[in-house]
């Protein structure tokens, strides 16, 4: 099986069931500039498939909102993709669809992705196109493997981070790995003197071996429970 990430996204045209159910031709570059979630699946009228295409249905505004056009694709005919949609969900059809389903008939479509079986049937393949028409990330499912909406719609939704403020710096939290951190010799330590200096229970002792009045300072970082996103480094 190829691996077409970072690879262009092989071209296409053919004949879809639009939103209002009505034929129209549609080809990949007529999303040029946008996202696209091109996803395959075996059969219509087939178990599992319709879980897959009405979910992928019902988060369609979700991929819209960031600009991610759904494109779903099986190797039958428009014909019987409008069939399925002709017929109640409480019967196990689609119903309504808020994406092209695409007619693959030919079966070039689901060959140039390498996603067509020696049977004849399409693999529940999954690809993400980039808006310069490269294919930045695939998944293939063997038949009877269903897919879940959850981790496409996540992509949507990268991790947020922050620089650390003042108002986030808080005891509570989880703490990460504790590092050590040298601090600048002070105006008291660096003052030649032949006297002994008092021990002062507020201050570190010296560091055996390091410069005189080097300090070590002990730091980790905190993550506040309620601001997972947020963490701040805190010198003890």
């Amino acid at each position: 099986m190829a691996v077409l990430v970072q690879q262009t996204a092989p071209a296409f045209k053919a004949q879809a069931v639009m939103p209002n159910k009505e034929f129209q031709q549609v080809s990949l570059s007529d999303y040029q500039g946008q996202y696209v979630l091109l996803f395959f699946w075996p059969l219509d009228f087939t178990f599992v498939c319709p879980t897959e295409i009405i979910a992928f249905s019902e988060r369609n505004e979700e991929f819209a909102k960031v600009g991610v056009q759904v494109l779903g694709v099986s190797i039958d005919s428009h014909f019987t993709h409008l069939a399925w949609c002709n017929v109640p969900r409480t019967d196990g059809g689609l119903g309504e669809v808020a994406y092209p389903l695409i007619a693959d008939l030919n079966k070039e479509i689901s060959r140039s992705y390498d996603v067509l079986l020696p049977s004849g049937m399409a693999l529940r393949g999954l690809f993400l196109i980039d808006k310069s028409g490269v294919v930045r990330h695939q998944v293939v499912n063997d038949l009877p493997l269903g897919r879940s909406v959850d981790e496409p719609c996540g992509w949507s939704k990268p991790c947020s981070s922050s620089r650390p403020t003042a108002k986030s710096a808080r005891p509570t939290g989880r703490k990460a790995p504790v590092r050590l951190k040298r601090t600048r010799p002070t105006a008291r330590s660096s003052s030649p003197t032949n006297t002994p200096a008092k021990a002062d229970p507020d201050k570190s002792p010296p560091t055996p071996g390091g410069p005189v009045g080097t300090q070590m300072a002990l730091c980790f970082w905190t993550i506040p429970k309620n601001r997972p996103n947020k963490c701040t480094s805190v010198r003890i």
